[in-house]
């Protein structure tokens, strides 16, 4: 395996013994297959973040353990490791913990690990739960900080949260879904599950302003698909049979192109579609005009706001870790921000 790394460099990007890595490398025997696989991978992050290890410097570790689609894991790593470069003269290395599927208990055991281990801090997103909340403690008592991102756990011992202002982007949701289609008869809200917090918040930021935009307006909601296809193409058509009415989206929690395969295997048409955050997926449907709007933060900002706030938390820069909302863009197939896809 060519690679330019100590293999105390792999070891340390994998959260694995030197031993084992040097097993690894060798082909010896005796290795389990996830932890071939493991090692890498973490070669494969030192690649992308080789800018960052040939640097001097004290070097960062932070970990990534981040509950959602692989859609938006990905824009996720990408944001972060664009943005590292920036930090410098500090050196931040990324390791990443990324779940499609799992229950808070999973999610606590990869946290419970990372304190075993060791980290410079971890990035969280993770639903509100005690199991999730407790691991925060775990990690804290450990002297390592967590800032939780996107959905906030807010009665943990994180240090800060970095995401938008969730009930603002539910209330702009119902302006631009009531704006462009005011007399519509029925609101799909799609949810990947109601445990995350800023998913919560953006469906009562949605519900408190159709109160006074639509108050008429039938709500009717899905959740509990994690965002994914596969459970998003089963159980929205059982909605749409169940409700003749609904004409428009909200969609907090993603897997929009099931859901709009559903509506036209229903031969039903959608009127307005407002999404959450310009991932491939979104900008492709965007450019279609299959979506009215996206709203979306900026992950490249907020990603720096997180490595600060660690940083912050471990002296290496003045000040104090403090939560501050991000600014919600509203982007329409007119205004897309330069550089989707990379091809802006």
């Amino acid at each position: 395996m060519s690679h330019p790394y100590r293999i105390r460099e792999i070891a340390q990007q994998a959260g694995l013994s030197t031993a084992t890595v040097d097993r690894v490398l060798h082909g010896r025997a005796g290795v389990r297959a996830a932890t071939v696989a493991e090692v890498h991978r973490a070669i494969a992050d030192l690649d992308r973040q080789a800018s960052q290890v040939r640097l001097g410097g004290a070097t960062f570790f932070v970990d990534l353990v981040v509950l959602a689609p692989d859609r938006f894991s990905r824009a996720v790593r990408t944001a972060l490791e664009a943005e590292l470069p920036s930090l410098r003269p500090a050196v931040v290395r990324a390791r990443f913990h990324f779940r499609e599927a799992g229950t808070p208990a999973d999610l606590a055991a990869t946290m419970d690990a990372i304190a075993e281990r060791g980290s410079s801090g971890v990035l969280l997103k993770a639903p509100d739960d005690p199991a999730v909340v407790a691991a925060v403690a775990r990690l804290e008592e450990r002297g390592i900080p967590v800032v939780t991102f996107v959905t906030d756990v807010p009665t943990s011992r994180r240090i800060a949260y970095v995401g938008m202002d969730d009930r603002a982007a539910g209330a702009t949701a119902a302006y631009l879904l009531t704006t462009a289609a005011p007399d519509s008869t029925g609101v799909l809200v799609a949810l990947s599950r109601s445990t995350f917090r800023g998913e919560g918040d953006r469906e009562l930021g949605f519900r408190a302003a159709l109160r006074n935009l639509a108050p008429q307006l039938p709500v009717h909601v899905v959740e509990g698909t994690d965002g994914l296809d596969a459970a998003t193409g089963t159980a929205v058509p059982e909605v749409l049979a169940r409700h003749e009415g609904i004409d428009t989206v909200y969609s907090i929690g993603g897997g929009n192109r099931a859901v709009l395969a559903a509506f036209e295997a229903a031969s039903r048409p959608v009127r307005a579609f407002v999404a959450h955050d310009l991932d491939a997926e979104n900008v492709v449907l965007l450019r279609a005009r299959r979506l009215t709007a996206v709203l979306h933060h900026d992950l490249r900002a907020d990603v720096r706001r997180v490595c600060r706030a660690v940083m912050q938390a471990q002296g290496a820069l003045p000040g104090r870790p403090s939560s501050h909302p991000s600014q919600i863009q509203v982007v329409t197939p007119f205004n897309e921000p330069a550089g989707l896809l990379g091809d802006g």
